[in-house]
C-alpha cells in the first residue's frame, strides 16, 4: 500500500509551462504524491513513460506532436500498469468519448479544485475511475435522452466482470489475462453486451450499466493486478 515513504509517482504533461508549474506545486505538496517528470508535448511524455514508467500519467488533451488521446492509446498498449488521468479545459462530448474509449482512467477539468485533482490522482492509482461530476452528468443525460435504453435481458455475471474491466480501461487482451479467458472469448462477451445494452461503444455500454445500477459509479469492484 502506498504511504509516505513510497509516494505515488506522477508524470505531468501539459504544453503550458505556467499551468504545469501550478499543477506541480499543489501535487508535490500532497504527502503521498511526487511529480517525477514533466513534459511539454505528447512525444516527450511518451518517451519519459517509456524510460521511467510512473504510477499515474496526468495528461492534457491538446499538446504538440501527440495528443493526450494518442498518448493514452499508446500507454494502454505498451504500459497497461500506468494509470492515465486526463486533466484538461475541454468538456466537449467528442473529447470525453474519445478519451474514455482510448482507455483513460479519469477525466477531470482544470476548473476542479486542487483537492479534487489530488483525489483523482489517488483514485486512479487505486484502480478506480475518476470522472469530473460535470462530465458524468453530461454523459448520463446523453444516455438518458437516447432511445431504447432498456436492455432485452440482464447481463450475466461474466459479462458484468468483463464490462467492469472495460470501464477501468483494460484492453481485450488484459481482460482475458485477468479473467483467464481468450481474447476471442472477450470479444464474444462484448458483442453480447453491446447487443443487450443497445450500445455502440465500450464507454456507452459502461455508462448504461452504471445508469441502471448494475455497475458501481467508481467502477472499482475488481482490482487491477
Amino acid at each position: 500500500m502506498t504511504g509516505p515513504e513510497s509516494p505515488i509517482r506522477v508524470l505531468l504533461a501539459d504544453d503550458h509551462a505556467v499551468v504545469r508549474a501550478g499543477i506541480k506545486q499543489f501535487l508535490d505538496q500532497a504527502d503521498n504524491i511526487e511529480v517525477i517528470a514533466e513534459a511539454d508535448d505528447g512525444e516527450s511524455a511518451k518517451s519519459m513513460i517509456e524510460q521511467h514508467p510512473p504510477d499515474v500519467a496526468v495528461l492534457d488533451i491538446q499538446m504538440p506532436q501527440l495528443s493526450g488521446i494518442e498518448v493514452t492509446r499508446w500507454v494502454r498498449t505498451h504500459h497497461s500498469e500506468v494509470g492515465v488521468l486526463i486533466l484538461t479545459a475541454f468538456d466537449d462530448d467528442p473529447y470525453v468519448m474519445a478519451v474514455l474509449q482510448a482507455g483513460a482512467n479519469g477525466y477531470v477539468l482544470k476548473t476542479a479544485s486542487p483537492e479534487e485533482i489530488i483525489q483523482a490522482v489517488i483514485d486512479v492509482h487505486a484502480g478506480k475511475s475518476a470522472l469530473d461530476a460535470e462530465i458524468v452528468q453530461k454523459m448520463m443525460s446523453q444516455i438518458a435522452g437516447s432511445p431504447e435504453t432498456d436492455p432485452v435481458e440482464k447481463l450475466t455475471d461474466r459479462e458484468l466482470e468483463v464490462l467492469t474491466l472495460v470501464g477501468k480501461g483494460y484492453t481485450n487482451k488484459a481482460i482475458g489475462v485477468q479473467l483467464g479467458i481468450s481474447d476471442r472469448t472477450v470479444q464474444g462477451h462484448l458483442a453480447h453486451i453491446f447487443g443487450k445494452l443497445n450500445a455502440s461503444s465500450r464507454t456507452e455500454a459502461v455508462m448504461r450499466a452504471v445508469s441502471m445500477g448494475w455497475l458501481s459509479p467508481d467502477l472499482g469492484q475488481i482490482e487491477a493486478e
